[in-house]
């Protein structure tokens, strides 16, 4: 009994694991990193750490956003960035180094806890010149740039 008990412990912690996304295969900075660029590089060093906020927001929140950076920003639908027939997609997948220079150490810095979230906490933004259905059931918290930021 005892020894189906800990086969059952390593299996789920084997799970929470890789499911958090910590493979070695894929690196989630690049992840965050691309994202961020793909999403705001046109709305400066401020615009792109509000992005990186939201995803690292619904890291933190876990449950439908996903257990890891990978699975936040490839969830379908959620970041345009990474859709498929996006304009964006093409240009972000094959952005330069140095391009994505500016995302990347805001990426380390979500990361490593260095940068505060100035969205007050959202999980959710859009461009200025749309307004979806799903922004009337969230509660807007700041707007940065030409992106409103909102949480539940």
């Amino acid at each position: 009994m005892i020894k189906w008990l800990a086969y059952i412990a390593a299996a789920y912690v084997a799970y929470r694991i890789l499911k958090k996304g910590y493979d070695m295969t894929n690196d989630q900075t690049d992840y965050l990193a691309r994202t961020i660029w793909g999403e705001a590089r046109g709305e400066g060093a401020r615009g792109m750490q509000a992005v990186g906020n939201v995803i690292m927001n619904r890291v933190k929140a876990g449950g439908w956003y996903g257990a890891s950076i990978k699975d936040v920003v490839l969830k379908p639908y959620q970041f345009s960035a990474w859709n498929v027939g996006d304009l964006n997609r093409a240009k972000m997948l094959n952005a330069t180094p140095a391009q994505l220079s500016t995302a990347r150490k805001i990426a380390e810095q979500l990361q490593s806890g260095a940068l505060p979230d100035i969205t007050g906490g959202a999980t959710n933004y859009h461009a200025t010149g749309i307004s979806p259905l799903w922004a009337k059931k969230m509660t807007k918290t700041v707007q940065i740039g030409n992106h409103i930021f909102y949480k539940e």
